[in-house]
């Protein structure tokens, strides 16, 4: 009788040859996890691909069969797809968590597609999907040619998500603790509609707000100087990092916001065109802003005066 371990490292390493023979670069995942298996930068051993400099998972990721079977061969490995490099643009459409009152502020991402495609006047897209452990949905689509497009996190609408440079997305086959990600429409993958595309081209990159525009805003000379400190890291955020970066520089500084040492709109401001100068979209730039104020808002300390 095979073992179940074995088992299911057959099973697993047959889905991973199998995305690997549509194209898509795959890399392993960790067992019953979403999270990568490949070393990280800190941990870099720096030899084989990484002799040279660590080598990021999204550029390790192969459609090479020998590599995958010696990789599968060593455990039973989720699989991930490096979205980009394989020319796919995947809508992540989730499920809401639900509030304390056991209902969800917001539609799932799967009704609210339906309702973007009703007001562009298409049908539901018809494409390769995958299904969920939570009952969520991945869309896949083949980037338009020579389109480069970042991942979005509710840009498009609530619960919505993109995954494409930048972006990986868990490979059907994959299992979790949660449960597994299985194919629901096998269709060949179709091209990012047009009307979907517009909504995730990024925008223009406007230049960064002058520092000087800051400190005659009003604000007191600490929040001034700490805004521009903090957007000029934004500006400067590498791929991969920009949305966490915009988010968390964000809520350090809205205490000022809270303590009135600063305006809201000069912070929106200066972090929106921050976020657009790293190559984040305006709505998502305005989006993650806006949770990150309202977040500093809920939880910043009242300020210590002497």
């Amino acid at each position: 009788m095979t073992h179940p371990t074995a088992a299911q490292r057959e099973h697993l390493l047959s889905a991973a040859l199998a995305a690997a023979a549509r194209g898509w670069r795959i890399h392993p995942l960790r067992p019953g996890s979403k999270a990568s298996a490949l070393h990280g930068e800190h941990a870099c051993p720096h030899t084989g691909e990484c002799t040279s400099g660590h080598v990021k998972w999204e550029q390790r990721a192969t459609t090479d069969p020998d590599r995958i079977r010696a990789a599968w061969s060593a455990g039973a490995f989720n699989i991930g797809i490096a979205t980009g490099p394989s020319g796919l643009v995947v809508v992540d459409l989730d499920i809401p968590k639900q509030n304390s009152q056991g209902s969800a502020d917001a539609p799932d991402g799967a009704t609210t597609l339906s309702a973007l495609c009703e007001r562009a006047g298409v049908p539901w897209p018809t494409t390769y999907t995958v299904r969920t452990p939570s009952g969520g949905m991945h869309l896949y689509f083949t980037s338009p040619p020579g389109v480069r497009l970042p991942c979005t996190a509710k840009t498009v609408a609530p619960n919505v998500d993109t995954r494409a440079w930048g972006g990986n997305i868990v490979a059907a086959g994959s299992v979790t603790t949660a449960g597994a990600y299985e194919v629901t429409d096998n269709a060949p993958v179709a091209v990012l509609p047009a009307w979907l595309l517009h909504h995730l081209r990024p925008a223009p990159t406007p230049p960064v707000a002058p520092a000087p525009l800051l400190i005659q805003s009003g604000a007191t000379r600490r929040a001034a100087v700490a805004l521009e400190r903090e957007a000029a890291r934004v500006s400067k955020a590498p791929e991969g990092q920009r949305h966490d970066l915009l988010l968390k520089r964000t809520i350090a500084i809205g205490r000022f916001v809270v303590w009135g040492e600063i305006a809201r709109d000069v912070v929106e401001q200066a972090f929106g065109a921050a976020g657009e100068a790293a190559g984040l979209p305006a709505a998502e730039c305005r989006a993650t802003i806006r949770d990150a104020l309202a977040y500093s808002a809920r939880t910043c300390r009242a300020r210590v005066t002497t």
